[in-house]
């Protein structure tokens, strides 16, 4: 993994979800500009209570910034066009209202 810092525009819904074990994360997708004018999708979960928080109180379109442990990927789009993605485990959100940070990783 790589430890990334990243900053985008949540791209549709922020999604609390509970895990087998009934631990509680927040997913959603942040879209980055390039510096073509393109876009990068970046996954993100988020496990740290003040991080889905933040998360939690974003809607679509809305600015942020995310550090964390980072996996790029490639998917496949409809057209068949190999795509770069994104994995990002989120350790803190910025905001322009919120910063938020996991005090476990400091």
């Amino acid at each position: 993994m790589i430890d990334a810092l990243i900053a985008g525009r949540i791209y549709g819904q922020v999604e609390e979800r509970a895990g087998q074990n009934g631990s509680v994360y927040v997913t959603c997708k942040v879209r980055a500009s390039t510096d073509d004018g393109d876009f990068i999708i970046c996954n993100v979960i988020a496990f740290n209570d003040k991080v889905r928080e933040t998360l939690l109180a974003l809607g679509d379109g809305d600015s942020l910034s995310l550090s964390g442990a980072l996996t790029p990927k490639v998917w496949t789009d409809k057209q068949g066009k190999s795509r770069p993605a994104l994995d990002l485990i989120a350790h803190t959100a910025i905001t322009a209202h919120l910063n938020t940070q996991d005090q476990t990783t400091g």
